[in-house]
């Protein structure tokens, strides 16, 4: 029989062509993979409904989606670049999305069409884009919104994929655009919705590189060769230092479900995201739409990515947010704080039942190596000492004392309003110079334990005093010296 020599010739016998078939003889009696399903197939034939997108700036989180079809969606987002706190007595001039960091949450439902509005504002010195990682289409619309300052620009999507996303500003230099502030998530919901909670809080992490050292007063410029390095001074959540903490701290109640729609905007680094407390009941790794981990301690969350975590609160008392790369948490600011409410149960857990000295090596205090004094200790302004002391109180004290000084009831004095410190400063001095051991009373409350002597210099002796003395309602009238601390050390009197 004659082929035509343009026609290749390849037999059914061939064990390649014979998979082949069989693979789509399989396939073709195979359920589809509901996640390869036509997200757009409930899409009516006529008009859709049109919806003003409600964001919800962080902590909040939009409320949940309750209609069951899609809908045009307007979004208008505002890029524009602001003064603001990064940290007590620090600023940071920020490039952001709606005027804050991160950017406002955005929720959606899969099969939505949204249409996208980005504003410069006429204030602006840069342009500013957005790339929606939840976008199908290049650059995740990058290309289409770049924006000069005093200037709109408009681009749709469809909402293809359910799952959290991380938005953020891709104009050149990309990584400094994100680096200032330009972050957020889009939550695209499925088409059935997430399982109801009684809480959501938006959480999300990402980190500064400033000129000055963590603490450094006044306002501080980007630095590009620490960004370079991914050597930061700063890793926070939600945009500065005690964001979720203190007054800022989350509130829930005991017997409540929470849900944390977690983001990493970076640039550069991976959180290990943590509660201290509680265990993750559900995961949504990478901020995928179904729930594929249980009962997990610590997640990861790439820069640029997400999860969403949900736990069941069955304790009172409060739980420590920290990415568990600990120092960052500690010493850089990645520590927030949820507040549960409501009543004890000892069966799950009975907090304190006995407290005894415990010294094996004598009853001595331990004390830490001294730091050597350097040659060139001097006496701080006021702005420079507070600033330096309350980067020596969050790397030495803050465990035991908390953040906001309120102490640990049983174990560790309150250094908040604290009578015991604020009527002799000498004393105060020899406690950090020398260590304390055996029964103190504070504030009217007994505690009976042993505080190292931390082996600070001079210099951050007479810096953690004058923060502590004049924070956490203390109202000390005058600032420990340099010339105190060694007074004090020359006399060699302490707190024993």
């Amino acid at each position: 029989m004659h082929r035509p020599s343009s026609a290749p010739f390849v037999s059914l016998r061939t064990p390649a062509v014979a998979l082949a078939l069989g693979l789509l003889v399989v396939s073709a009696c195979t359920p589809a993979d509901p996640a390869m399903r036509d997200p757009l197939a409930d899409r009516p034939s006529g008009a859709m409904p049109v919806e003003t997108l409600q964001v919800a700036y962080a902590p909040a989180v939009p409320a949940p989606i309750t209609r069951r079809s899609p809908a045009k969606i307007v979004v208008n987002l505002e890029t524009r670049e602001v003064k603001k706190r990064l940290a007590d007595g620090v600023e940071y001039t920020f490039w952001t999305f709606g005027g804050s960091v991160p950017g406002p949450m955005l929720r959606v439902r899969s099969g939505d069409e949204v249409e996208f509005h980005l504003n410069n504002h006429p204030s602006s010195k840069m342009p500013h884009n957005i790339d929606l990682h939840a976008v199908t289409g290049p650059g995740g619309g990058a290309a289409a919104s770049l924006t000069a300052p005093g200037h709109s620009s408009q681009f749709t999507f469809a909402a293809l994929n359910p799952g959290l996303y991380v938005y953020h500003c891709a104009t050149a230099p990309v990584g400094m655009h994100i680096a200032n502030g330009m972050y957020g998530l889009i939550l695209v919901e499925p088409k059935e919705g997430l399982t109801p909670v009684d809480r959501e809080f938006y959480v999300m992490q990402s980190e500064f590189y400033t000129a000055g050292r963590h603490g450094a007063s006044g306002v501080q410029p980007f630095d590009m060769e620490k960004a370079l390095h991914e050597d930061p001074e700063y890793v926070v959540f939600n945009g500065s230092v005690g964001a979720l903490a203190g007054e800022n701290a989350l509130q829930a109640k005991v017997g409540e479900t929470v849900r944390m729609f977690v983001g990493n905007g970076g640039p550069n680094l991976v959180s290990s995201f943590h509660v201290i407390g509680e265990i993750f009941d559900r995961v949504h790794t990478e901020g995928g739409s179904v729930a594929n981990q249980r009962d997990v301690q610590t997640t990861l969350v790439p820069a640029g990515g997400s999860a969403i975590v949900d736990m069941r609160l069955d304790v009172p008392g409060t739980y420590i947010l920290v990415d568990h790369s600990i120092f960052r948490a500690f010493n850089k600011g990645a520590l927030g704080m949820l507040r549960v409410d409501g009543d004890a149960n000892a069966v799950l857990y009975s907090g304190k039942q006995n407290d005894v000295v415990y010294l094996p090596e004598g009853g001595a205090v331990q004390a830490m190596p001294r730091v050597a004094a350097a040659a060139t200790e001097r006496e701080l302004p006021r702005a420079e000492l507070l600033a330096r002391g309350q980067q020596v109180y969050a790397a030495n004290c803050a465990a035991c004392h908390q953040l906001g000084g309120e102490g640990t009831a049983g174990a560790f004095p309150p250094l908040a309003r604290s009578d015991f410190l604020m009527s002799n400063k000498d004393r105060a001095i020899g406690v950090v110079l020398h260590g304390l051991s055996g029964e103190v009373t504070v504030n009217g409350q007994k505690f009976n334990g042993v505080m190292p002597s931390l082996g600070l210099s001079d210099t951050d002796i007479a810096a953690v005093l004058s923060y502590v003395r004049t924070n956490f309602g203390n109202r000390a009238s005058d600032l420990v010296s340099l010339r105190d601390v060694s007074r004090v050390r020359a006399a060699g009197s302490g707190g024993h």
